[in-house]
């Protein structure tokens, strides 16, 4: 647990034990010294009844900051609840691409009206998010951009943004266009201060990296983190400016995706942890339902040895050994090849040698840990025999299991399903499968038949 965690825990109980003991006023001065931030963690931290209850108690001046810091589950949650009035004056004051994500949770006719409400200017600007999916540069994109024209003097610059007043929140660079709004380049804020301001902007500004509009989130993301950036520009095909992507935007999507495949591994899918009972309880029934099926097909594979293993009881005792080494062998390399595929490391021209990188380790593994199996089995049932099948079936299954490790999130992935979602279900049937077969099938011919 690290030190946040560790922090929010005696705020959690301090919370819960105010509201247990109908003492609103102190839970209201403890969420009066977080930040919103915090205090969407701590909603998101309580069942469904303290949440409403806390989130009554708020300062209706930060609602807005509290809901775009929160998970979508729970802000729709709370919105649902929401008044429009309520959601107009709690968003009012927000980015246009926190704005965008509030109004994707509520119902069309509801956010219809809450734009409508806006000043034409506002208006424009989120429209202009909504057009674009939620999981593009478009959809997180603000529209709140500073831009100036590449053959003016810097002191021209300063004048304008003194004539503004103020400028977008963290604001590294200003965007440099031409007469058309073509995106040039950015002039960062330490040159406007260093610099001569006779000189042009055309003199200092840098031709920092840009992102299209269409590109997909996690695109994103990797090319801030490849660039180390800040902000980056976001453009149209024509090379159009149409506003910008900051480094907040990105940690939120790197959170998000680190979620999402952490539930997808268990396949809980948007499930948070206070999800109402029922829609919760149907969703991990469906997974149950599937790993059912699959333990169904490895007890009927043991069931094809049952004359064997009633002869040989130490085949029973061994079976989860030969079946264990293996899951966790392709597990080792199937969250190598999910990971590839999540950074994009993983193409064409690679995957044999991943391949065969894997496949050597499982042959290294297996030789290495069949030996200490086999002499652990030797010695306790003393047959020699049986040591060498099972060592046998190790080095097979481990193969085996670092093959599909490998494959099968690839294969998922051609055809569109998430490797997170399905890959473990998978690679655990196959290697319980070729697991039971080689160890039962090689003790059936060579120790029973």
């Amino acid at each position: 647990m690290n030190e946040a965690s560790k922090q929010k825990l005696p705020v959690i109980d301090a919370l819960h034990g105010a509201l247990e003991k109908n003492n609103r006023e102190n839970a209201k001065t403890v969420i009066a010294t977080l930040h919103p931030s915090e205090i969407a963690d701590i909603l998101e931290s309580v069942p469904g009844r303290e949440r409403k209850e806390l989130w009554s108690l708020i300062d209706t001046e930060i609602e807005g900051d509290v809901l775009s810091h929160m998970q979508d589950a729970v802000r729709a949650e709370l919105l649902e609840h929401m008044p429009p009035d309520e959601v107009i004056d709690a968003t009012k004051d927000l980015e246009a691409d926190d704005v965008a994500d509030i109004l994707q949770d509520l119902p069309e006719d509801i956010a219809e009206t809450i734009l409508q409400s806006m000043d034409e200017q506002n208006r424009q600007r989120l429209s202009s998010v909504l057009t674009y999916p939620e999981d593009t540069a478009g959809g997180l994109m603000n529209v709140d951009v500073v831009a100036i024209r590449a053959d003016v003097p810097l002191d021209v610059v300063t004048r304008y943004l003194r004539l503004l007043g103020k400028i977008p929140l963290k604001t590294d660079n200003i965007m440099v266009v031409d007469r058309k709004n073509k995106y040039l380049g950015v002039l960062p804020l330490t040159e406007l201060l260093i610099r001569d301001q006779e000189t042009k902007v055309n003199q200092w500004m840098e031709e920092e990296p840009y992102v299209f509009v269409n590109t997909p989130t996690k695109e994103v993301a990797k090319t801030f983190e490849q660039r180390d950036l800040v902000s980056a520009a976001v453009i149209n095909e024509k090379g159009f400016l149409l506003g910008r992507i900051t480094i907040d935007d990105v940690v939120d999507v790197i959170q998000k995706e680190a979620e999402q495949t952490l539930r997808n591994m268990a396949g809980l899918s948007n499930e948070e942890m206070f999800s109402p009972i029922i829609s919760s309880t149907k969703r991990r029934a469906i997974w149950l339902g599937i790993n059912l099926l699959t333990a169904f097909l490895g007890a009927w594979v043991i069931g094809r040895f049952e004359d064997t293993i009633q002869q040989l009881v130490a085949l029973a005792i061994l079976m989860p050994v030969v079946a264990g080494m293996g899951g966790i062998a392709g597990s080792q390399t199937l969250t190598i090849a999910i990971r590839g595929i999540a950074l994009g490391h993983i193409a064409k021209t690679n995957i044999k040698p991943l391949l065969i990188k894997e496949l050597s380790i499982g042959v290294l593994n297996g030789i290495f840990w069949s030996s200490v199996v086999a002499i652990i089995v030797i010695v306790w049932f003393g047959q020699f025999s049986l040591g060498i099948i099972i060592g046998a079936s190790m080095i097979i299954n481990l193969i085996i299991a670092a093959l599909a490790g490998a494959t099968i999130p690839i294969i998922l992935k051609h055809y569109g399903i998430d490797p997170a979602i399905a890959g473990g279900v998978i690679l655990t049937t196959v290697t319980d499968v070729v697991g039971f077969i080689t160890f039962l099938g090689l003790a059936t011919i060579f120790l029973i038949g």
